[in-house]
C-alpha cells in the first residue's frame, strides 16, 4: 500500500513542477521584454538625436505590453500550483489516514487469531 500511495503521490505531482517553473519565470521573460522595449524605445530617440517622448513612447507601449503577458502567464500559473499542491496535500493525509486505519484493522484480525 505504501508503495502504491508514493507512486500515485509522484504521478499526481509531475505537472506541479512545470506549473512552478511557469509562474517564476514567466515575469522574468516579460522583465526581459521590458528592457528590451525600454532599450528600443531610447535607441530611437539616440538615433533621431531628439528627447521628444513620442520616440520614446513606441518603446515603452512595448515593454509594457510584455511584461503585462508576463504577468498574465505567471499569475495563474502560481495560483493553479498552489491549489494543486494543497489537493496533493490533503489527498496525502487522507491515504496516510487510510493506510493507519486499515493496518490497525489487520493488526486486530492478526491478534484474534493468534489466540
Amino acid at each position: 500500500m505504501e508503495c502504491s500511495i508514493s507512486r500515485t503521490h509522484q504521478e499526481l505531482k509531475q505537472g506541479l513542477n512545470a506549473l512552478a517553473t511557469i509562474g517564476s519565470t514567466a515575469p522574468f521573460v516579460g522583465l526581459f521584454g521590458t528592457v528590451l522595449g525600454i532599450m528600443n524605445g531610447f535607441r530611437g530617440a539616440a538615433v533621431e538625436k531628439s528627447t521628444y517622448m513620442g520616440l520614446v513612447a513606441g518603446g515603452i507601449a512595448e515593454a509594457l505590453v510584455t511584461t503585462s503577458l508576463g504577468l498574465l502567464v505567471a499569475v495563474p500559473a502560481v495560483w493553479a500550483f498552489n491549489y494543486y499542491s494543497a489537493k496533493l496535500e490533503a489527498f496525502d493525509l487522507e491515504m496516510n489516514q487510510s493506510l493507519d486505519a486499515i493496518s490497525t484493522y489487520l493488526s486486530g484480525f492478526q491478534a484474534i487469531k493468534r489466540n
